[in-house]
């Protein structure tokens, strides 16, 4: 077994509460469906019953059978019993058919709130979340772990109901019938149950263990589907199927264990179950042949006369009756276990659902929000509310200053090291410097992605940690190098940047971007659709389309992540024209390694494993001579 599987399975064995999470997901199928779950326990109950309430009437025909030769009167009893009979088992299919049909309803609008909520809560959760967990992970819990719970809810929960129901109908009327007997039933129901307990415990445990394996090869199989055209040009196919293998054997040793103690569980109990009808058939012919009790109580369960019935045919009739009741009561047992494996999957289907649910939603923190318009008309302002009940408005400008700042992705490793800076209203600050010298991260922490281990960033005077952060990005502007886009026309994505941009902004933010050139000349020009992140455009045209995204948001910051990275040069001159009409009068962080887009920058940054070794504008940082001057003459590459 591999580290990863090693690890997994530890992890499994760490968190099996299947009890508690049962009765959550109990909890939560039926507090939305009252009215349906009531309906489906009265079915459950009626078809529980039907067929229990049938062996006292075979007992009563066997007794008349036996007791009697053919006549008039004997017919006239049986038949009645016969027509009886078929009514209690035609009225309890109907009974079953019907809450089989309604857990189906139940089941399925389960399943599509848990989705629901299950995306609602996804999109609270912090970027740290996304980061720690794949994507192909995450996607597991949409489809497998949320599949698994259909044949739990849909057939299992409504068999374990009327399993109950029916041990405990079944168990009364054994106790009246025989108590000889009914020790026989359950001193093999006792070896069923140490079985069951024994075999479905490390099911249990290797089944949270292989839903995690699922998730490790979903999350596998996406990565290399992303990345064939690059498998491909380096000729890694043989390397991913190797490693594919890898992880493929991990989920198949996982299956195989969690699989190989659920399927034996089921013969192993239908094995004892038919030692239990041969033991009471056994002992109900000793109690015939040398005379017995014959029940609990001193009754007779049967419509017969008493003074019509011998001995012997009482005695037929009754362990005909009981070994009905035997299977009866073994039956629901062996019904169960037959599901155990679907029972555990779901069990752990649901705790990874759970403990995804319960993950903490991003702390929105901060009470000061962004308002356009409501202290000076067309201005952006932010709203800080008072003790009293009073609001007081700070003039949006776009000052960010840092001040000390210590941040680490975990506190092991520190990233940046008591940066301090300021990019004053209006001014263009760039980045520069090597890959993972800390430039993405800066503007990650502008965002409040992540929270500062020390020091304090500022917006405005304003600390963001106080300034709400759904309030604090729409302020922000972003262009990612990697591009995202949407299923959607390209009317949508660029609208995407604020959604109640009309038609011509999203035109005029096209044409600011130069993309409107390209679009124009698409099948359906505005209204042509994008699908698999708008895989049927060019990578720099899919750049356009964000940068256009990002010009309609007007917002009055902006961050530009490698924005023109994958943007030919004569492409990436006609953009900074319209961009630099775009960046008037806002604040402009840019990262580039493209030293040419950056020259007009009224600050230059230049970041060495974490810390800020040069500042000051083109000018400036080559009379220095320094790293900047090697960058920009070809005396040093960045990295």
């Amino acid at each position: 077994m591999s580290k990863n599987a090693e690890k997994a399975q530890k992890s499994g064995k760490k968190a099996k509460m299947p009890a508690k999470t049962l009765k959550r997901l109990l909890a939560y199928t039926f507090s939305q469906n009252k009215l349906a779950t009531v309906l489906v326990f009265i079915f459950v109950c009626f078809s529980s019953t039907a067929h229990v309430l049938a062996a006292p009437l075979v007992k009563a025909i066997t007794e008349e059978l036996m007791a009697h030769s053919a006549n008039a009167d004997m017919w006239g009893i049986i038949y009645p019993n016969i027509i009886t009979i078929a009514c209690l088992y035609l009225a309890g299919s109907a009974a079953s058919f019907a809450y089989n049909v309604i857990m189906m309803y139940i089941a399925q609008g389960t399943l599509k709130k848990m989705r629901d909520e299950m995306f609602a809560k996804m999109q609270s959760l912090p970027l740290k979340y996304f980061d720690t967990h794949t994507h192909g992970d995450l996607m597991s819990l949409y489809t497998n772990d949320v599949d698994t719970m259909r044949q739990l809810l849909t057939q299992t929960i409504p068999q374990i109901i009327s399993s109950a129901i029916t041990i405990v109908t079944v168990f009364v009327s054994m106790v009246i019938f025989s108590v000889t007997l009914l020790l026989v039933v359950v001193a093999v129901l006792i070896a069923i149950t140490f079985a069951t307990k024994y075999v479905g415990g490390r099911s249990a445990k290797n089944y949270l263990v292989h839903q995690k394996a699922l998730g490790n090869l979903n999350g596998y199989v996406e990565e290399m589907t992303e990345g064939q055209k690059v498998i491909k040009v380096f000729c890694h196919e043989q390397k991913a199927r190797e490693q594919f293998k890898v992880v493929n054997d991990e989920l198949n040793e996982a299956g195989k264990k969690a699989n190989s103690y659920a399927f034996i569980l089921g013969p192993i109990n239908n094995n004892l179950g038919y030692l239990q009808y041969v033991l009471v058939a056994f002992v109900g012919v000793l109690i015939m042949s040398f005379g017995g009790e014959t029940g609990l109580l001193s009754i007779q369960l049967s419509v017969i006369d008493a003074e019509k019935t011998n001995r012997f045919a009482c005695m037929a009739g009754l362990l005909i009756a009981f070994l009905m009741y035997s299977r009866q009561f073994n039956m629901p047992v062996m019904q169960v276990s037959q599901q155990f494996n679907a029972i555990v999957m779901a069990l752990a289907g649901a705790e990874r659902i759970f403990e995804m649910v319960d993950t903490l939603p991003e702390d929105k923190g901060g009470e000061i929000t962004l308002t356009y318009g409501e202290h000076e008309e067309g201005k952006w302002a932010w709203k800080k509310p008072l003790s009293d009940g009073a609001a007081e408005y700070v003039p949006l400008m776009g000052d960010i200053r840092f001040n000390n700042v210590v941040f680490g992705y975990t506190d092991e490793k520190v990233i940046l090291k008591n940066i301090s800076l300021y990019a004053k209203p209006g001014q263009k600050i760039a980045f520069v410097g090597s890959t993972g010298a800390g430039k993405t991260t800066i503007t990650n922490l502008i965002n409040r992605f992540y929270d500062i281990q020390s020091g304090e960033i500022t917006y405005d005077g304003i600390d963001i940690k106080l300034i709400n952060k759904d309030d604090l990005r729409r302020s922000l502007g972003v262009v990612l190098q990697d591009t995202h886009l949407f299923t959607g026309t390209v009317m949508d994505n660029i609208r995407y940047g604020r959604l109640d941009a009309t038609d011509e902004e999203c035109i005029k933010a096209a044409k600011l971007a130069n993309a409107d050139f390209f679009i124009t000349h698409l099948p359906e020009g505005y209204e042509t659709m994008l699908k698999g992140d708008g895989a049927n455009l060019s990578q720099g045209q899919r750049q356009l389309l964000a940068i256009a995204r990002a010009m309609v948001s007007e917002c009055p910051v902006l961050i530009l992540d490698e924005a023109t990275s994958s943007i030919d040069t004569r492409t990436e001159k006609l953009i900074e024209r319209g961009m630099d009409k775009l960046m008037e009068g806002r604040t402009v962080f840019v990262i580039a390694h493209r030293l040419s887009t950056v020259r007009d920058s009224q600050a230059i940054m230049v970041l060495e494993h974490g810390e800020i070794i040069e500042r000051g504008d083109h000018e400036q940082l080559i009379a220095q001579k320094g790293k900047y001057y090697q960058l920009y003459t070809g005396a040093f590459e960045l990295e």
